[in-house]
């Protein structure tokens, strides 16, 4: 059995046997078929050609030296540094910059533009400006309607009240609001909503957990949880 040495163009025989010529010639060859080689070189030659991508060579380097002019740091919202560089990193006191859904897939003609990113709901459009749904902002313009006293209370279908506090089972640990789309997170088992997760993964350097702080998990992992969507139905 031959293995091939790290595109030196050579293999290395593992039952010691006598080593094979040397085939860096035909490994630099795109045309296989019309090389001039015997038929286990040109095998061994695609070997090492089909794997030369994979390479430890080739792989991404974490980034060194100053972040570019666009890159913002997610914990304090200021350019010119990592996150994890950050220096309000270890900062008990320090409230990170709230971190905003995007608008992704609702029409822009439902969206009202408004200027503080604080306000309830408020979401992040494309353009880099806050907007929220429409409907939202009549909701939040007309307020709760109180309901009149002495009147008989009629059954809720829903496992939990809507004028009681809605339990922390059911609230997102991102946008501390009811899970949409709730999904599980491996790592830690804790759920979120489906959007909530996956941006926060997407955003962090290495793929950071919100929770536990676990890196490397891929947001193809997500799990969903039907018990919870069930709940919110």
């Amino acid at each position: 059995m031959l293995l091939p040495s790290r595109l030196t163009g050579t293999e290395t025989p593992c039952d010691g046997g006598r080593a094979p010529q040397n085939i860096s010639g035909t490994t630099l060859t795109s045309n296989l078929a019309e090389a001039n080689a015997s038929e286990e070189d040109k095998i061994r030659a695609m070997m090492i050609q089909s794997c030369r991508q994979y390479d430890p060579i080739n792989y991404v380097k974490k980034p060194l030296g100053p972040p570019p002019p666009s890159y913002t740091c997610f914990c304090c919202g200021k350019p010119g540094h990592y996150i994890k560089n950050c220096p309000t990193k270890g900062d008990s006191n320090f409230q990170s910059v709230p971190r905003l859904k995007k608008c992704t897939g609702i029409p822009r003609s439902f969206m009202v533009e408004v200027e503080d990113p604080n306000t309830k709901g408020a979401m992040l459009t494309k353009t880099g400006r806050y907007a929220i749904p429409i409907i939202n902002a009549e909701a939040y313009a007309r307020g709760k309607k109180e309901k009149p006293p002495f009147l008989p209370e009629e059954p809720s279908s829903s496992s939990f009240s809507s004028d009681g506090p809605i339990p922390e089972e059911l609230l997102c640990c991102i946008c501390k609001e009811i899970m949409a789309d709730a999904v599980t997170i491996p790592c830690c088992g804790n759920s979120y909503c489906d959007e909530c997760i996956r941006t926060a993964l997407l955003d962090s350097e290495e793929h950071t957990c919100p929770t536990c702080h676990q890196a490397g998990v891929s947001p193809d992992t997500l799990v969903a949880n039907k018990c919870l969507r069930q709940v919110m139905q």
